[in-house]
């Protein structure tokens, strides 16, 4: 009887480690999910980008601009 009770102790054990693991994975599941749907919300549209770009353009053309000014200054 004692044989029958390790594999018995360790069949628990091996279920115990599964569990774990499938809820771990599950939560994580979850979590991904969670955040997928909050990157859809959060998402830049092409035209709010546009935008954004043409204005940094504009910043650095103003900076090379300068540049250029204080370069031919010289």
């Amino acid at each position: 009887m004692e044989t029958a009770a390790m594999i018995d102790t360790l069949i628990g054990i091996v279920l115990a480690g599964i569990g774990w693991f499938v809820v771990t994975i599950s939560t994580e599941v979850k979590r991904l999910g969670i955040l997928l749907n909050r990157t859809r919300e959060d998402y830049a549209t092409k035209l709010e980008l546009k935008g954004d770009m043409d204005r940094l353009l504009e910043a650095l053309h103003r900076i090379e601009d300068r540049l250029e000014r204080m370069a031919s200054e010289k």
